[in-house]
């Protein structure tokens, strides 16, 4: 079940590293193909807003990927713990604001992973 677990916030980082890229580095290429929803015209006037929360995933993307390294298995737990908390709020905010995928593609994962980590202990 850990070793789930930790596959699991593994997945959550690199989701997490996925967006980062999307949003720093190919928001006006990219973008406009994952985010049907925004007219193409506003991807050039928010490239700088996306790279911004781009950066804060890739804050969190560092934190679970740091949280598979920790040695103590307690530490292990409340660090990933945090990122994974952090991940599915930020998660239930985009779905409630932005778009119900999100809720699958962000919450979800985290979600399970919090579940996976409570039930080892």
């Amino acid at each position: 079940m850990h070793l789930l677990a930790l596959v699991l916030i593994g997945f959550v980082a690199v989701i997490h590293l996925y967006i980062l890229w999307l949003e720093m580095f190919a928001w006006t290429t990219r973008g406009p193909k994952v985010f049907r929803n925004i007219p193409a015209s506003l991807f050039p006037a928010t490239r700088v807003l996306a790279a911004n929360q781009g950066l804060y995933n890739g804050f969190l993307a560092a934190g679970l990927v740091w949280s598979l390294f920790i040695p103590d298995s307690s530490w292990q737990r409340y660090v990933a713990s945090f990122f994974l908390g952090c991940v599915a709020i930020a998660g239930l905010y985009g779905a409630a604001t932005a778009s119900h995928r999100i809720l699958y593609v962000q919450t979800l994962p985290a979600a399970l992973g919090l579940l996976l980590l409570a039930l080892t202990n």
